[in-house]
């Protein structure tokens, strides 16, 4: 069984860091999925698999996993951000002093221990400072996020279907400030949640498929809507959803699964959303990956 206690390195680093940082720290996520490539964080041991390679061990002594769609990324028990192509043995250090990490397609979001926000973008090496006191961020396909430590939640980028949730459908240069009250984000193709201080699930952006539940089903919503209520943690997938509650229950709508969340697991601490699929990871140290539509399905783990 996974604890945070486990991680030693852990409280030395919660230790030295900026406030917001530790707020960072306490969102890390243990699995991770982004179209194919599918990352897990089991026992300090990050695996990996998908396109059609069974599960292997890609390094030991990490804390915080994220993907993009052909890259893996980790940050290890020194605080090091290391990344690495999908299926190679080789990875690099790409950050040092990094407490949380989100990957996309469209580059990298990183908080440092200091608790500011650097961002890189997939064409260029260089990391440019964004903000300071981030407790969390995302990058999403086509839109980015971060939460500062008021609970502000900015968005940059594309707005065409509703992804700032401000009514408008106009890209606004820079970042901009689209809520409040937030503690988690995450986005996928067109569409983004929030989950707010009080426990519920707010979406915005595209919805043909469902992610967003019946707000704006169909389309697309173009102002945020609650679309759960009594979460504690959130994820998203391609075309759909997923909340997890207090009590470790995993809720999922969207494509193939309903509009209406409907509970599909239990004992959850963590979860990721994929194109077609969802992983999540268990209290008894089980990873579990699923296609939509079907009953979760424990995944064999490498000795």
């Amino acid at each position: 069984m996974v604890r945070r206690r486990d991680f030693h390195p852990y409280a030395q680093v919660k230790a030295a860091c900026h406030a917001a940082a530790v707020l960072a720290m306490q969102r890390r996520t243990r699995v991770a999925a982004y179209y194919e490539l599918k990352l897990a964080l089991v026992g300090g041991k990050v695996i990996e698999w998908g396109n059609n390679r069974p599960p292997r061990t890609v390094l030991q002594g990490a804390l915080h996993v994220a993907v993009a769609k052909a890259r893996g990324y980790a940050i290890d028990t020194r605080r090091q951000l290391v990344g690495w192509n999908a299926g190679a043995d080789q990875t690099e250090v790409l950050l040092d002093d990094t407490a949380w990490l989100a990957a996309g397609d469209s580059g990298l979001l990183a908080i440092r221990c200091d608790g500011s926000l650097w961002q890189r973008d997939a064409s260029a090496r260089d990391w440019t400072r964004v903000a300071g006191a981030v407790v969390q961020a995302w990058v999403g396909d086509g839109a980015d996020y971060y939460i500062d430590a008021d609970g502000g939640l900015f968005a940059r980028g594309q707005a065409h279907r509703g992804q700032y949730g401000d009514g408008k459908l106009t890209q606004a240069p820079g970042w901009t400030r689209v809520a409040s009250d937030a503690v988690a984000v995450v986005a996928h193709t067109g569409h983004a949640l929030y989950l707010r201080r009080d426990g519920a699930v707010l979406g915005t952006g595209g919805n043909r498929f469902g992610p967003l539940g019946q707000h704006g089903y169909g389309d697309k919503a173009d102002a945020w809507g609650i679309v759960f209520e009594g979460a504690s943690m959130i994820a998203t997938g391609s075309r759909h959803s997923l909340a997890i509650r207090p009590d470790g229950s995993l809720w999922i709508w969207g494509a193939d699964e309903g509009l209406s969340p409907k509970p599909v697991l239990s004992q959850v601490l963590a979860v990721s959303g994929g194109e077609n699929d969802t992983v999540a990871l268990t209290a008894d140290g089980k990873i579990w990956n699923w296609p939509l539509g079907q009953l979760p399905v424990p995944l064999v783990l490498p000795p």
